[in-house]
């Protein structure tokens, strides 16, 4: 028996907002997935500006842009069903405002009781607070989908706003942040006066600087232990300041970046096997070619569709699980206490 539904991603890179309808059926321990059809809507700058100032609202007028947003979304997905079958249920995960788990505190906005009331479709959100409050880090979240509809891959890699790694050690799988990526490529192309880095061409104008690569190859977060995890607040407390503080040109700053991630991401897959990267950094080709150039792995890069859509693909998994009642989240790469059912289901 399958099951239909939507997952909803929006990333920290601010590209815009991933719709994934799917279908997923489960044979034993196996499952299948189809993706159906997807779509990236675009943000409006006011939409932009919007998401990037949240977390400078006061209270109240955060939680209307909770529901805003919520509304926002919903209204997307009544537009992207037109002509097509209705799904069983939507799985939203929002879009990361505040994510500061050692305070048990992570906020992803887009209320799923506004897209519920607006679709007339059962929702799923909130798929992070349980498990902070578990004592867990409350991502990443995708290594439960990697686990059971890509097991033919060694390493699954996304390069989004972060670059996050999921593979299986002696029967575990582990998973983790490894270490920022369009979030601050994305910065550095804006003010060059491009929305982001076409095919790198900004970082490949540039050139290396030892002496800001030591140091972002230093900071303390690469030397702790998984389970562990990334958000806007570390990359604005802790890469900024050293990019602003080397006093190079933005050429120079964006090269010095690329390196830092492919040298990053070589240190997490140490061991030869194949690589599957999805995730907008998967279009980036000077970052394919620098990792490709430093990695031990064989890196497969899928289709388009999937490159684009894996994360709105597992999202919409992770609801599945949910809605059977199923583990949806693994302690063995958040730190939580226990694996765990994650997110709050609106049922209509």
């Amino acid at each position: 028996m399958s099951t239909l539904a939507i997952g909803i991603m929006s990333g920290t890179s601010l590209d815009g907002i991933d719709i994934s309808l799917c279908r997923f059926s489960e044979s034993g321990i196996n499952w299948k997935f189809e993706i159906i059809d997807a779509q990236t809507v675009s943000y409006s700058n006011l939409w932009i500006e919007k998401l990037r100032n949240a977390h400078l609202l006061a209270a109240y007028e955060f939680l209307l842009l909770h529901n805003e947003y919520g509304n926002y979304i919903g209204k997307l997905i009544q537009e992207f069903l037109r002509g097509k079958e209705i799904p069983q249920l939507i799985a939203s995960h929002g879009h990361t405002i505040f994510h500061q788990p050692n305070k048990k505190l992570t906020f992803q906005l887009g209320n799923g009781a506004s897209i519920a009331a607006i679709t007339g479709i059962s929702t799923i959100s909130n798929f992070r607070n349980f498990d902070v409050s578990l004592g867990g880090k409350g991502a990443p979240l995708v290594p439960v989908g990697d686990q059971f509809l890509f097991r033919e891959f060694d390493y699954c890699l996304n390069i989004g706003g972060f670059a996050n790694i999921s593979f299986e050690k002696e029967n575990t799988r582990l998973a983790f942040d490894i270490c920022p990526a369009n979030i601050i490529l994305n910065e550095l192309a804006q003010q060059n006066g491009r929305p982001y880095d076409k095919d790198g061409l900004l970082g490949a104008s540039g050139t290396v600087n030892e002496p800001l690569l030591r140091r972002l190859n230093n900071l303390d977060y690469y030397l702790q232990v998984p389970p562990k995890s990334l958000g806007r607040e570390w990359s604005d407390n802790q890469i900024f300041p050293l990019l602003t503080k080397a006093n190079i040109s933005i050429e120079d700053q964006a090269a010095t970046i690329y390196e830092h991630i492919a040298v990053q991401i070589s240190s997490a897959t140490q061991s030869p096997g194949k690589l599957l990267i999805t995730g907008g950094g998967a279009n980036n080709r000077f970052l394919i070619s620098n990792l490709r150039s430093k990695t031990l792995c064989k890196i497969i890069l899928p289709d388009q569709q999937l490159i684009d859509f894996k994360e709105a693909l597992i999202f919409a998994f992770l609801g599945v699980l949910a809605s059977k009642g199923k583990i949806n989240v693994l302690s063995s790469v958040t730190g939580a206490s226990r694996d765990h059912i994650g997110g709050i289901i609106y049922h209509v």
